[in-house]
């Protein structure tokens, strides 16, 4: 079982070096890597981020992810999506991120274009898609936990009943 258990170990280093390169981060009471490829869509996916519109949101957006201590690792704006993909602090959570980053471009957006407010009730979808990137992979992830059933049956001692007369 610890053979197991450093081999796994071994494995998720030696990955994470050779294929991610992982830089981690940290705050006051952790060390993270955390990674997520996040798309969202214009309401009805209207092609409305092009020209000037494209422009903007890119600048809001790293504005809004600098405010936030969110790290922008990829951005790509297409007519009718936007990718990221961005490191984000776990306490603050991917969710929170998001939404901060879809309300205050939405608003400024809508402000400063108004073919975006008579176009569209609101500049973006409720929903969105994430992903998470990186880390070991998923079939060693499972082998470890696998591992840890197996290691945690055989350290602990089964007691036999007595039987009652």
């Amino acid at each position: 079982p610890i053979k197991i258990y450093f081999l796994v170990l071994y494995h998720i280093l030696v990955y994470n070096t050779i294929m991610n390169n992982v830089n981690y981060k940290s705050n006051n009471n952790i060390v993270y890597s955390c990674k997520y490829h996040v798309v969202w869509c214009p309401k009805y996916r209207r092609k409305v981020l092009v020209g000037k519109i494209e422009t903007r949101l890119k600048e809001i957006i790293q504005e809004t992810c600098t405010e936030l201590s969110v790290e922008i690792i990829e951005m790509e704006i297409m007519p009718d999506h936007v990718h990221l993909l961005l490191e984000v602090d776990p306490q603050f959570g991917i969710h929170k991120a998001v939404k901060q980053i879809k309300g205050v471009s939405s608003r400024i957006l809508r402000q400063e274009f108004k073919e975006l407010r008579t176009k569209l009730p609101t500049l973006w979808t409720n929903s969105y898609f994430v992903s998470t990137v990186g880390g070991a992979p998923l079939e060693v992830i499972k082998q470890y936990i696998e591992s840890q059933k197996t290691s945690q049956r055989q350290e602990t001692p089964t007691r036999k009943r007595k039987k009652r007369s």
